[in-house]
């Protein structure tokens, strides 16, 4: 363990806990300093004073959109005389220490458009305790409040945050940096009938009042809320899922393999560390496809496709239980670290659980995002390691991040051997868990632990741009068959040649429809398989973005309906892009004035940009 993770370490559990793995780490910490914490996205310094447990107590007001309470902060304090915590469209009442329990004064700097705004507080080198009593405003970035309509069942009202990278600071007055983690504990009061989920234990639920612990520490990011008419069944010993009572059977049937999923992972890289592995599906509204919520993964509903063949997302959000959650960034401009590990992890899982030929095919989907990505990206942002100071750390989630960082794993796993390299991963999940790292401080620990990857380059997949001459190259015999039947028109003559052909085949062919195809051919295909009206999302957005190319208006209607109804940004980026490059801009902009209030700020952020929206 090199300097900034040693660094890093004294912050990361300094409340009374009786874990013994927290409690044996005392005098190491006592050890160390913080100075080096620095992140240029959070206003923080982590050198004067920093937050080592935080205690939530929210009232979630459905009326009036806002979350209402204190945020309480165990601090570590280095004789400082004042803490800066960020903010963002927040409403700070007051503020009281533990020095004699009154309030003190604190100030709120000037705003700026990414990062929001410092709130510093006076305290004294004696300050342990910090209580923040504010409410949010029904703008917060991070909190989607929604209407029972946009619901599956259509009769409650629903509550979700979404943190990463930095929305946090806009629903909790907080420290905002992956650098620094911390415990939680909350209580959430709400609505009568509802239930509150968070990313941490349940412990108690007295008339609407839930209480949460998270004993382990964790990045602010991942501290997480949803609200809603819930229903909860297991899976098995350690998993279950949530979902409102319409979906209930639908995503129980789906995700009936999570027990073999968790089992997998840990026989590839060490114990699961978290206790419980819940998912919650969310309405359709959430942005991402997944997010790695510690205890409890947030998940759209587009992955429930009925033949469990998009379940690959949930293998995605359980690897991060290590690469990212453990072993986490240290700063947004490492984000690979969290994301090309992970995906490298999920490729494992599920060649472990259903074949080399089902990874394979993954594989070279993703090899073809990221060669689309690389075309679109500006050529400074295809590089692993980036540079995001004034920009918003979001500009970093891209397909670099996930499939460039995956691809350097697996060009050093096929030169070190899948052994070798199996042997320094779980060394490297164990050594850094609960821990940050940068990007210099994994090349000095791989270069010490893994000495063969020296001859290997690593400093030009990580600092410069592009693609390097080494990457692997992924085969997959099923995709080769699709593409001859696809060149061949085979499916014309015998649809039962595609009978068998699973999500990712299908993605395949959709994928290599080139220029030779006339506007009859998209027609025969679309009455051949229902593209347009697939109830796959997966399909059907890739359908939809080949058809816009083409002209096949015809999708139009079902494509608008889509963009409407779905705010994962996976989705929306490609079909509203795929309409401005066809000189359909107006088209574009009508159907986002519809959609735009159904999607969350992750999502308008990107589309506002893209589409030169002014609100």
């Amino acid at each position: 363990m090199k300097k900034i993770a040693q660094l890093l370490l004294s912050g990361l559990i300094l409340y009374s806990c009786s874990n013994n793995q927290y409690e044996s780490n005392k005098n190491k910490r006592k050890e160390m300093e913080t100075s080096d914490i620095t992140d240029v996205h959070s206003y923080a310094h982590f050198d004067k004073a920093y937050t080592s447990h935080l205690y939530l107590e929210l009232n979630a007001d459905f009326d009036k959109k806002v979350l209402s309470g204190v945020a309480a902060h165990t601090i570590q304090n280095n004789n400082a005389t004042e803490i800066v915590f960020d903010i963002k469209d927040l409403n700070i009442n007051k503020i009281i220490t533990n020095d004699e329990g009154k309030e003190v004064e604190f100030t709120i700097g000037e705003e700026d458009l990414i990062k929001g705004r410092p709130l510093t507080v006076n305290i004294t080198p004696n300050t342990t305790r910090v209580e923040i009593h504010y409410s949010t405003n029904p703008s917060s970035e991070a909190v989607q409040w929604l209407s029972p309509q946009q619901t599956a069942d259509k009769t409650d009202p629903f509550l979700f945050t979404q943190g990463e990278a930095i929305l946090t600071r806009s629903w909790i007055p907080i420290q905002d940096s992956p650098g620094n983690k911390i415990t939680y504990s909350a209580k959430i009061t709400v609505p009568d009938s509802l239930m509150a989920v968070m990313s941490a234990k349940t412990t108690k639920n007295v008339n609407g009042t839930f209480s949460f612990e998270m004993k382990q520490p964790i990045p602010c990011y991942l501290i997480a809320l949803a609200i809603g008419k819930l229903e909860y069944k297991s899976l098995g010993k350690r998993s279950g899922v949530y979902a409102e009572p319409s979906m209930m059977e639908a995503c129980y049937n789906e995700f009936e393999d999570l027990e073999e999923m968790i089992s997998a992972a840990e026989g590839l890289y060490g114990k699961y560390a978290w206790e419980q592995y819940d998912v919650i599906v969310l309405p359709p509204s959430f942005p991402f496809g997944g997010m790695e919520n510690p205890r409890l993964t947030f998940a759209t509903p587009t992955i429930i496709a009925g033949d469990k063949s998009l379940t690959s997302l949930i293998a995605h959000e359980l690897a991060h239980s290590w690469s990212g959650n453990l072993a986490t960034n240290a700063t947004w401009d490492d984000f690979w670290l969290n994301e090309g590990f992970t995906v490298y992890f999920e490729g494992r899982i599920i060649e472990e659980l259903y074949g080399k030929d089902y990874a394979d095919m993954l594989a070279v989907l993703s090899y073809q995002g990221l060669l689309d990505e690389l075309e679109e990206l500006p050529k400074e942002d295809t590089r692993l390691k980036l540079d995001l100071e004034g920009r918003s750390p979001d500009d970093g989630m891209s397909a670099i991040a996930y499939d460039k960082g995956c691809f350097m794993l697996r060009m050093i796993e096929e030169n070190v051997g899948r052994e070798k390299f199996d042997s320094f991963l779980n060394a490297y999940f164990d050594n850094f868990k609960f821990k940050n790292l940068t990007t210099e401080e994994f090349l000095v620990y791989i270069n010490k632990e893994l000495p063969e990857v020296q001859k290997l380059n690593l400093n030009e997949w990580i600092y410069k741009p592009g693609l390097p001459a080494n990457c692997p190259k992924i085969e997959s015999d099923k995709f080769d068959k699709v593409e001859a039947n696809l060149v061949n028109k085979t499916y014309l003559d015998n649809k039962a040649s595609t009978k068998d052909w699973t999500t990712h085949e299908w993605l395949h062919f959709i994928g290599a429809i080139d220029t030779s195809w006339s506007l009859n051919d998209f027609e025969e295909a679309d009455v051949l398989f229902n593209f347009t009206t697939s109830g796959n999302s997966e399909i059907a957005a890739a359908w939809y973005e080949q058809s816009i190319k083409a002209g096949y208006k015809t999708v139009y209607p079902e494509l608008e309906a889509f963009l409407v109804r779905v705010g994962r940004r996976k989705f929306l980026t490609p079909l509203y892009r795929a309409l401005l490059k066809a000189g359909d801009k107006a088209t574009a902009l009508s159907i986002y004035s519809k959609a735009r209030p159904n999607y969350h700020f992750v999502s308008t952020n990107t589309m506002d940009k893209l589409l030169e929206f002014n609100n």
